[in-house]
């Protein structure tokens, strides 16, 4: 099941966009078997990362749901409207602060930009299946 986007127009009001979802998505969240997020960003939330971290564990314990990140890392601090984001960090810290929620969430992170690829967890599950495959046909 699909999710709508939610829009937070010259801002990244990540906790007000999730609060919308999770009232007007998943109201009906006996009729569905399993639910997730995925939230598609190019910085990080306006609130504080302890803060989300502890609503997005609850809310996604409450609904059996996942929060899946996919951020993409610009080269830019401000946007192409020219709006400076309430709260900056740099893409590491911006990472760091997504793997935190994300693992709050039971999701997964994806990080990438326009070098390509620079972390994702599904691709790290997969690379180490091949290791464990390789591994295993040597012995």
């Amino acid at each position: 099941r699909w999710v709508l986007s939610l829009q937070c127009k010259g801002s990244r009001n990540f906790m007000s966009a999730l609060r919308r979802a999770v009232e007007i998505d998943f109201k009906d969240k006996d009729k569905h078997k399993s639910q997730g997020l995925y939230l598609l960003t190019t910085g990080i939330p306006d609130q504080e990362t302890h803060t989300i971290s502890a609503y997005v564990a609850e809310v996604c314990r409450g609904f059996d749901l996942q929060l899946h990140v996919c951020l993409f890392s610009v080269m830019e601090d401000v946007d192409s409207s020219g709006i400076i984001p309430a709260r900056y960090a740099n893409p590491i810290e911006t990472a760091i602060a997504f793997k935190e929620i994300v693992q709050a969430a039971n999701g997964r992170f994806h990080w990438f930009g326009e070098a390509g690829i620079f972390e994702s967890d599904d691709i790290t599950v997969i690379v180490s299946e091949m290791e464990k495959a390789n591994n295993y046909s040597q012995k």
